[in-house]
């Protein structure tokens, strides 16, 4: 194995004896953040599903990967933390309603987010809240945007429960069967140290990156005075009406459904 001199702290018997459960607990909070929080679009939970998957395979000090149990268990338990979290954003959107959309351009909420995220729900009808699970960004305001449009609580938890199981527990278990292809696994296990520095810095970075564009892209539209603020009336236009909800989706994006 591999080690990198400067980070010996990244040594996987380390990382396994002192963090266990623990990494696979932030692991589990980034997933809920970005599927519950409306803050959590800054997050890459793809990347971060399959690489969860990859480090389940068994290694130098563990047969269980880096998080000490069955991989089935992290995948499981990934995919519950994507569905509480859709099962939060929906609550957050359906009490606080519009009321929800209404603050001030910066790193952290754009309209224009939200308006991508309607666009898919004109399109894709109810199931926009599976198929949204697979975009960044659309995962995060499409459980709020669906609470805010008074989505009936029934079929959006059903559909929730198909997303985070194909999302959540699928794309971790797509990760680990990706480990069984020889050159993979052979990198795994000598590269251990290096995907794990890669994870968490990448993640760090590329969640600043995200969070830095858009306050700047914020930071500039206020400068040349363009409205930054979602008032009543903007919040109100931009509730979803019930009907789309029911509407079949348009798969050929000719605007028939």
């Amino acid at each position: 194995m591999h080690h990198a001199a400067l980070i010996p702290w990244l040594d996987p018997a380390t990382i396994i004896g002192t963090a266990g459960p623990w990494a696979l607990l932030v692991v589990c909070f980034i997933v809920f953040a970005e599927t519950g929080l409306l803050v959590g679009f800054l997050l890459p939970g793809d990347t971060l599903l399959v690489i969860a998957g990859l480090l389940s395979h068994p290694i130098a000090g563990s047969e269980h990967g880096v998080f000490g149990i069955n991989v089935w268990f992290v995948a499981l338990l990934i995919g519950l933390s994507a569905f509480v979290g859709g099962e939060v954003g929906y609550v957050i959107g359906h009490k606080g309603g519009p009321a929800v959309f209404e603050r001030k351009e910066s790193g952290l909420f754009s309209k224009k987010n939200v308006e991508r995220t309607n666009a898919f729900f004109e399109r894709f009808g109810g199931i926009t809240v599976i198929l949204a699970r697979f975009v960044p960004i659309v995962r995060t305001f499409a459980p709020v945007a669906a609470g805010v449009g008074h989505m009936p609580w029934r079929k959006y938890t059903l559909y929730n429960l198909i997303g985070a199981i194909l999302w959540g527990f699928g794309l971790t278990m797509f990760g680990y069967a990706i480990g069984f292809i020889p050159p993979v696994a052979d990198f795994v296990e000598s590269y251990i140290d290096l995907i794990l520095l890669a994870a968490v810095g990448g993640t760090a970075l590329v969640t600043l990156w995200h969070y830095l564009r858009e306050r700047y892209k914020a930071k500039k539209e206020a400068e040349a005075g363009h409205d930054v603020v979602t008032d009543a009336a903007e919040a109100e236009a931009l509730t979803l009406d019930p009907e789309v909800f029911d509407r079949a989706p348009d798969l050929d994006g000719d605007g028939k459904h």
